[in-house]
């Protein structure tokens, strides 16, 4: 046990020696293993940061969620057949009870729709600004937080009240302080509506969601029917599927439903597109793992130079110590002991350019935190990985020096100059 620790140590010094005595040489030697550390901590630091944001922005359009929509959500690009789609009536509200009744393993249905007005309180206007129309069930579905006063309630759901739900940043703009607008009164559209809550400061999405509520006003859709035709923007419905319920057979299911409630024959092709809010989450999670393919691919071509470049010190390392290792022979020490020591000699200073690449990363991430959306973190794991590759690679550089020293006669080495 002792003899181990004292090898080890006395690799560990060996590395620093060199480090020490050899600045120029054993910097560009350990440039390679630098550059691909940080390469694969940066890629995987801020994929992982990027990926997390993203999929907690998919996260508030639902969890296990169908949106019932003329559009398809999985189109884009100049192939898309908007054509197709453009034509295809609306989601209806009426809709909304038929689905109910007919689906089974549907939990929450829920209607939206949105238009954009003019808010005015006093003498502050907002131009644009979204307004939301939802039934009862929105915030069973999505994750509507409240800083200040409260939610509407069933009965202003029912009766269509003239009340709602401001966005953070609205607030703040029209009444100076998000808390000073619950139980005011603003106006949009000639219409006046009273402030019963203000929604927690949502930040910006990554993926341009329908639910920006920072800047927008939530109403009831009795309400909102009152003011806007039913006909414009694009409405949707919303369905929750029940606690254990995999989304496919949902989709199954409501594909079905639709199909009856539209009284569609069967040779008919369907006129409505039913989005699953779990396949975004797959295609981030399939594009970001194609991404982080690439960013390995960019890392190991660094470490293959990085590995040689240690190589190259080992084998200048076994040459300069010649008579020193074949004195150690001399006086006893095996050959297990000389391979050991030169390879945790080759492995401490690929550790030592990892760590000049984690260092690097550590302070890009204090800059990037300031001007990202996101956050970047260095998960351990992804430390733990980084130095495995560093002592990988550098029992791999070192593997040939330390054969040829172990296997040295110790006679000619002494004599050897």
């Amino acid at each position: 046990m002792l003899k181990g620790l004292a090898i080890l140590w006395n690799s560990f010094r060996m590395a620093l020696q060199e480090l020490k005595v050899n600045k120029l040489r054993t910097f560009l030697s350990l440039f390679g293993i630098t550059i691909g550390i940080f390469c694969i901590i940066g890629v995987l630091a801020t994929i992982g940061g990027l990926q997390n944001k993203i999929q907690t922005d998919i996260s508030t359009l639902g969890s296990n969620t169908i949106y019932i929509d003329k559009w398809d959500y999985s189109g884009g690009g100049p192939d898309y057949p908007w054509w197709k789609y453009v034509n295809r009536p609306v989601p209806k509200y009426d809709e909304v009870k038929m689905i109910k009744e007919k689906s089974s393993l549907a939990e929450y249905v829920c209607y939206f729709n949105s238009s954009t007005a003019t808010m005015q309180y006093e003498d502050n206007q907002l131009q644009n600004a979204s307004i939301y129309g939802v039934t009862e069930d929105f915030n069973k579905i999505q994750t509507v937080d409240i800083a200040y006063g409260r939610y509407l309630n069933d009965f202003e759901f029912q009766r269509g009240n003239a009340v709602g739900v401001l966005g953070y940043e609205n607030a703040e703009q029209l009444f100076g302080n998000a808390s000073k607008a619950v139980g005011q009164t603003m106006s949009f559209n000639k219409h006046t509506v009273t402030i019963i809550g203000v929604t927690a400061k949502q930040g910006q999405s990554m993926i341009g969601n329908a639910y920006d509520y920072d800047h927008a006003l939530l109403v009831s859709y009795r309400f909102y029917a009152s003011i806007y035709n039913a006909q414009n923007g694009d409405p949707f419905i919303m369905v929750k599927a029940a606690d254990q319920v995999p989304s496919g057979a949902l989709v199954d299911e409501l594909r079905g439903a639709m199909r009856q409630v539209r009284k569609l024959s069967p040779k008919t092709e369907d006129n409505f597109a039913l989005n699953d809010v779990n396949m975004f989450s797959e295609q981030v999670s399939g594009f970001f793992g194609s991404v982080n393919i690439g960013g390995w691919v960019i890392a190991a071509l660094s470490l293959v130079v990085g590995l040689f470049g240690v190589a190259n010190i080992m084998f200048v390392t076994v040459r300069e110590r010649t008579s020193q290792i074949g004195l150690k022979k001399a006086i006893g020490a095996k050959r297990a002991s000389i391979l050991f020591e030169f390879l945790l000699e080759s492995a401490f200073l690929c550790i030592i350019g990892g760590l000049f690449g984690l260092a690097m990363v550590w302070l890009l991430t204090l800059v990037l935190n300031g001007v990202l959306p996101f956050t970047i973190v260095i998960a351990p794991y992804i430390i733990v990985l980084a130095l495995s590759l560093c002592i990988g690679l550098g029992m791999l550089a070192g593997i040939i020096p330390a054969f040829m020293a172990a296997k040295m006669n110790p006679v000619e080495a002494i004599r050897s100059k």
